[in-house]
């Protein structure tokens, strides 16, 4: 028996009975248990993570004791989940290596069975902590998958509270299954090469379909600025990487075949339209069997508050959220309370600037009002503040504060963060720019080194601006005209 903080406490006491009266020796609040009522009601959904949190245990003392106790009454250890990591990473290594994925699939079958999805996504960030690249762990992935498909087929897929950031994600997959079904049927009948006849029949049809899959961005950029930050602070980093890396392949192949169909490409405009929607079918049951299940594992309910309180600043595709959860917010008693302008001001209201006094009411409406994008990382490289201006030009959302700046850049573009961050840093540069032509804008991006009048670096400032509409500017405008 594989034994772990999801295994239910009705399994485990069917498969050892005599831990019934050693369960009460570790908490007098498993008194409950005796009741065959109960055990066989609340016995049969509750895991041991809940159960050691009834029981104010911590978590990997209170397996590590029951695995103890096993071993003690019979001599049958329950399957160590060690092993198991290492036997998965063999697996994985052997694919990388090249060898016969149906070799690997019966190898799997008779070591391992049953694989929880939280090891498959332990493996990859351990896989990653070895040195293994992102990029090359992206290519595996799919094998992976394939590989540990029939495990998890096995595996009931979550099922959170209406309203619960879970919940939405899983309806946004469920609306996209519906769009990638009807791109599928119009593909089909623009046949196979697509004719031309067929295409500029269907063609203003294929557009519509291409910008309604297009909005799979928001719930990709969700993940990325609401969900991933609080996994990175449990130091789970390895499987948001590998997944955002994909989204960044969706992002492109649907952007190609946007491009092809304006130049009248049919089967330019197929082939990335294809990769896409295959791309995002296999992201839903990425996210489904091993995802969600990691994350519902691995957050508690004030991280996930969290993650909700943010959700509506980046929006929402294709759905409206449920209502209901949470019903009544919990903030649990290890959390600090959220530092507001408010209560700093009632410490000091006015703050003496080199160039004169404000407010910190006046400094935070000041700079919400700035017609550009501010953000600041700190000299730890963590992101310490973003203006929230009434148009922000790229998402933000509070989850962001406190992330260090790496994570919230895609895989590809880490490097070129780095490179930023060194420069400042040896003082060797100061200022760092990029423009960009994204949706019909011209964006202007620009980075500043921020130094101390010892010239220590103490951070650095991203300033993002709009400049469409300057950039059309001629002539001169000496009087006002408001009309």
């Amino acid at each position: 028996m594989e034994l772990n903080a999801n295994t239910k406490i009705d399994d485990l006491l069917k498969k050892y009975p005599f831990m019934l009266d050693y369960l009460i020796t570790l908490s007098p609040k498993f008194e409950n248990l005796k009741n065959p009522i109960l055990r066989k009601t609340v016995g049969k959904v509750a895991t041991l993570r809940q159960a050691a949190s009834i029981g104010g245990l911590d978590l990997d003392d209170f397996v590590t004791a029951i695995r103890e106790e096993i071993k003690k009454h019979d001599g049958e250890p329950p399957s160590d989940s060690k092993e198991r990591q290492e036997a998965l990473k063999g697996i994985i290594r052997s694919l990388h290596a090249g060898e016969d994925m149906e070799v690997l699939k019966e190898r799997f079958s008779r070591l391992i069975g049953g694989v929880e999805a939280s090891e498959i996504a332990k493996m990859e960030q351990a896989l990653m902590e070895e040195g293994l690249p992102v990029e090359e762990i992206k290519q595996l992935c799919d094998v992976h998958v394939e590989v540990f498909k029939e495990a998890l087929e096995g595996k009931d897929r979550p099922q959170p509270p209406p309203g619960h950031p879970v919940h939405t994600f899983m309806k946004e997959n469920r609306a996209s299954e519906e769009i990638i079904s009807e791109t599928s049927k119009l593909m089909g009948r623009l046949g196979q090469p697509p004719s031309s006849k067929a295409f500029d029949e269907h063609r203003e049809a294929l557009g519509v379909l291409i910008e309604r899959l297009s909005e799979v961005n928001i719930h990709y950029t969700r993940k990325e600025n609401q969900l991933f930050p609080m996994l990175e602070a449990h130091h789970f980093t390895g499987p948001s990487q590998v997944m955002w890396s994909i989204h960044d392949d969706i992002r492109a192949s649907i952007k190609k075949a946007r491009q092809a169909l304006r130049q009248s490409d049919p089967e330019q405009a197929l082939a990335p339209l294809k990769e896409a929607t295959q791309a995002i079918r296999d992201m839903i049951y990425k996210e489904e069997h091993i995802l969600y299940p990691v994350s519902l594992d691995m957050l508690s309910e004030s991280e996930w508050i969290k993650v909700k309180a943010g959700e509506a600043d980046i929006g929402y595709s294709w759905v409206v959220p449920d209502e209901g959860w949470p019903e009544e917010i919990r903030v649990e008693p290890d959390m600090p309370p959220v530092e507001t302008v408010a209560a700093v001001s009632e410490i000091s209201d006015v703050l003496g600037l080199d160039t004169g006094r404000m407010t910190l009411e006046e400094i935070n409406l000041m700079l919400t009002h700035l017609p550009v994008d501010l953000t600041f990382v700190d000299a730890d490289d963590r992101v310490a503040y973003y203006s929230e201006g009434p148009e922000r030009i790229f998402p933000r959302s509070p989850a962001i504060i406190g992330r260090e700046v790496r994570n919230c850049h895609p895989p590809k573009s880490v490097h070129i963060v780095n490179k930023i961050l060194d420069a400042f840093k040896s003082g060797s540069k100061d200022t760092a720019e990029f423009w960009i032509e994204l949706q019909g804008r011209f964006l202007y991006i620009r980075y500043f080194a921020v130094r101390d009048k010892n010239n220590d670096y103490r951070g650095t400032l991203e300033v993002s601006q709009d400049l469409t509409a300057i950039r059309k500017l001629e002539g001169e405008k000496r009087l006002l005209d408001w009309e």
